[in-house]
C-alpha cells in the first residue's frame, strides 16, 4: 500500500475527528482539542494517507521550550490499515521530526492492554519507564515509555 506522510492542516480537522472516533474507544480528543492542537506552535501533527487521500493514521508531537524531551502525545492507525507497516513508517518520520527540532528523547504513554502498540514501540527501541496505575478514563493502567533519539 502506498502511503503519503504530510503535516496536518486546518482542512484535516473533520478527518482527524473521524479517525479519533474509529481508532479509540475512550480517551479520544474532542473536535475542540484537535483544533487547538492544529493551531499550537509547539505541536506537530503528521498524517499518513492512502493514495486516494484517505486518512490512515496520525501522530502528534508536543515540544516544550528548554527541554530536549519530546512527547508523542497521540498516535493511531486506522483499524482497517493496521499490520501494514504504516505505524512503523509514521513513527520513524515522527522521530526524525523530533530530532530535527533538537529532541534527544521521545516519551509516550500507552495502554497496558494495547499489545500491538506495546510490541511496535518495543521494536522501535522504546523501553518501559514507569507503570501508570488507573491512568486511562476507563481505569485501565498504562506504561510510560521512552526512547533515546541520540543513539545511532
Amino acid at each position: 500500500m502506498t502511503v503519503t506522510l504530510r503535516e496536518a492542516q486546518a482542512k484535516d480537522l473533520d478527518a482527524l475527528v473521524r479517525l479519533e472516533q474509529i481508532a479509540f474507544e475512550g480517551d479520544r480528543f474532542s473536535r475542540r482539542q484537535l483544533w487547538h492542537l492544529l493551531n499550537r506552535a509547539n505541536a506537530h501533527i503528521l498524517l499518513a494517507e492512502s493514495a486516494e487521500g484517505r486518512l490512515l493514521g496520525h501522530g502528534i508531537l508536543l515540544f516544550r521550550r528548554s527541554s530536549q524531551r519530546v512527547r508523542l502525545y497521540s498516535f493511531c492507525v486506522h483499524p482497517a490499515a493496521r499490520g501494514l507497516g504504516i505505524g512503523r513508517e509514521l513513527l520513524e518520520a515522527l522521530e526524525q521530526e523530533a530530532r530535527r527540532r533538537g529532541g534527544e528523547r521521545l516519551g509516550l504513554e500507552v495502554r497496558a492492554d494495547n499489545r500491538a502498540a506495546l510490541a511496535l514501540y518495543r521494536r522501535m527501541g522504546f523501553s518501559l519507564q514507569r507503570w501508570l496505575e488507573d491512568y486511562y478514563e476507563d481505569g485501565c493502567a498504562g506504561w510510560q515509555m521512552e526512547k533515546s533519539l541520540t543513539k545511532a
